[in-house]
C-alpha cells in the first residue's frame, strides 16, 4: 500500500468516526477532491492536511500518524510516537 492510500483510509476512518460527511468539508475542499483523497488517488499538500485536520478538530500530526499506522499495521502508536520524540529531540 502506498502512503497516499494509507492517508486516504485514515482520513475516511477519522471522518466517519466524527460523524461527518464529505460535504461537511466544503469550506476547505470540494466533495470530489475529498473523495479522491479518501480513495488514495491524490496526495494532499501540507496546507491541505492542516485544513482537513481543522474540520476534524484534530492536530494535523494525528492524521499523519494515523496514516502511518494504516501503512504499518503491526506498529503501535506508542512505538511510532517514541520514534518521533527521539528524533525530534536530536535536532
Amino acid at each position: 500500500m502506498e502512503l497516499k492510500q494509507a492517508f486516504g483510509k485514515a482520513l475516511k476512518a477519522r471522518r466517519l468516526e466524527c460523524g461527518l460527511t464529505q460535504e461537511d468539508f466544503s469550506d476547505v475542499s470540494s466533495r470530489t477532491y475529498l473523495s479522491t483523497l479518501e480513495r488514495g488517488q491524490k496526495c494532499p499538500t501540507l496546507e491541505k492536511v492542516v485544513e482537513l485536520a481543522s474540520v476534524l478538530q484534530v492536530h494535523p500530526l494525528t492524521l499523519i500518524a494515523e496514516s502511518f499506522l494504516v501503512l504499518e499495521p503491526n506498529q503501535t502508536l506508542e512505538v511510532l510516537l517514541g520514534v518521533v520524540q527521539r528524533e525530534a529531540r536530536s535536532v
